[in-house]
């Protein structure tokens, strides 16, 4: 044995030491009762002999029940639990940039353990007020309903909420995707998914170069419960580190209906009183606490900003259930989707009446902002008449023409998924838009016309703090050489 591995015998003091040792009274469901250990605290890391470790997460009079963080086949009955007198923590750093980690940290991609500098608890408290700043940077999430009505800052809670299958991740890849370049981290978390579910995803990001930058936490459906908790927490902690150094963070949790469902279930096993639902009665607290430690700091406190894309579902698009009307009251604004625009083929399915960004217009260039100021109420009111023009009445010639500038504008709107766009692709359509530029073409053909028109605006290197004229001139000579 080398002489560096030998103890330190100078510093070796005779002494009698107690230690506490607990037994297992039972285990199963990823949920273990111990007898003992009177001095053990919430949240404490369990060792059992067997190997196996797990979480405080219930304390009794006569015994605690502990969440199970990894478990081997010999765990049972009668095993003895020693405490740690830590918490549970995780490797964050640059070191994680392009893997993909369990909440415990361990590699899921088939390579060697990141080799993290430094630890963060998974859970911290959230930043005073007098640590944070306002929201006055824009994060630009590459989508035209989003980044010009809906917009969102940096240090935002944004929750994504809508019925199972309407594009819901994908607009959250999307906005990942879009962080190519813009020196934001990004934290990918992906809770009670399939295995090919995640791995498309991560494929995703691996394909548009998203992995360069990312860090993806999975606990996947056949995971323990305690995992799925867990998790949110997990990535919140590698963001958090970005953001406590002074840069800026993205963390997206896909989804935390699961999240809280997984909750319930390990609440349940530990025999907690049942509320609405049968969820608990800190259910709330459970998120509030998760997404308050999203902020964009002061310069006092490093500067940086840790962005939260919160992912919800809904069923039949009832927006009013328990766990969504909870994250709505929590987040600054949510952008819904709606299964009846997704059916419609009107795709980002984005229902722009009930969506919402409380924070974000003040983030907004202010470019991109005047030229957006009316696209909304112009939109609304579109959708009002149209409405109203189904009973086949006839119309006056100006509630025709509205319809028609309607008409476009909702095919203005469409876009692909996984095509994120630029700030200038953005400013170059609404004031092609604005300005009756494209009043010429019928709506499908407008739509078409974009793309070249984009790679027009971009060869010309215009920016989007450039005088208003200079691009209607550049718009203007790109429609026409199009034409």
């Amino acid at each position: 044995m080398p002489d560096s591995a030998l103890p330190d015998m100078a510093s070796y003091r005779f002494g009698l030491r107690l230690t506490e040792r607990g037994c297992v009274l039972g285990v199963g469901d990823g949920i273990a009762w111990i007898k003992g250990l009177p001095s053990a605290q919430m949240d404490e890391v369990l060792h059992f002999d067997d190997g196996s470790s797990g979480l405080v997460f219930q304390l009794g009079s006569d015994r605690l029940g502990a969440i199970l963080l990894s478990q081997t086949h010999g765990l049972t009955a009668g095993m003895e639990v020693r405490r740690t007198g830590r918490r549970i923590e995780i490797g964050v750093g640059d070191a994680l940039l392009g893997r993909v980690v369990d909440p415990m940290g361990a590699p899921l991609d088939g390579l060697p353990a990141p080799q993290a500098r430094e630890m963060r608890p998974l859970e911290t408290e959230a930043p005073t007020i007098l640590e944070r700043d306002y929201v006055s940077q824009p994060l630009y999430t590459g989508n035209k309903i989003v980044d010009t009505l809906i917009p969102i800052g940096k240090g935002q809670r944004q929750l994504i909420i809508g019925d199972d299958g309407v594009g819901k991740s994908a607009l959250a890849l999307d906005v990942v995707l879009n962080q190519r370049g813009r020196g934001v981290f990004c934290v990918v978390v992906l809770i009670g998914q399939t295995r090919t579910s995640v791995a498309a995803t991560v494929e995703t990001l691996r394909a548009g170069g998203a992995l360069d930058y990312s860090v993806v936490v999975v606990a996947e459906a056949n995971a323990l419960p305690g995992f799925r908790y867990l998790a949110p927490f997990a990535g919140c902690a590698i963001a958090e580190h970005w953001m406590r150094t002074g840069r800026d963070a993205l963390a997206v949790y896909d989804d935390l209906t699961r999240h809280a469902q997984s909750y319930r279930e390990l609440s349940l096993l530990l025999q907690r009183p049942p509320g609405r639902e049968a969820y608990p009665s800190d259910i709330f607290y459970l998120h509030s606490r998760l997404l308050e430690r999203s902020a964009a700091l002061a310069a006092g406190s490093g500067g940086g900003s840790m962005t939260a894309l919160p992912i919800v579902e809904t069923r039949l698009g009832e927006i009013a259930a328990y766990i969504p009307t909870n994250l709505i009251s929590i987040t600054d604004g949510q952008i819904y989707f709606d299964s009846h625009l997704f059916a419609a083929g009107v795709l980002p399915a984005i229902d722009i009446g009930r969506s919402v960004s409380r924070i974000g217009g003040k983030a907004q260039d202010a470019a991109i902002k005047q030229a957006a100021a009316r696209i909304r109420l112009d939109y609304l009111q579109f959708l009002e008449l149209e409405l109203f023009a189904r009973f086949g009445t006839r119309l006056e010639a100006g509630v025709e023409e509205k319809l028609r500038r309607g008409r476009l504008l909702r095919e203005l709107l469409k876009q692909d998924r996984l095509a994120p766009l630029p700030e200038q692709a953005h400013l170059a359509w609404l004031l092609a838009y604005g300005e009756d530029l494209l009043d010429r073409f019928a709506p499908e053909q407008a739509a078409a016309r974009l793309p070249p028109l984009f790679a027009a605006v971009a060869a010309r290197g215009l920016r989007i703090d450039a005088p208003r004229e200079d691009w209607l001139a550049a718009l203007r000579d790109a429609l026409w050489e199009a034409a």
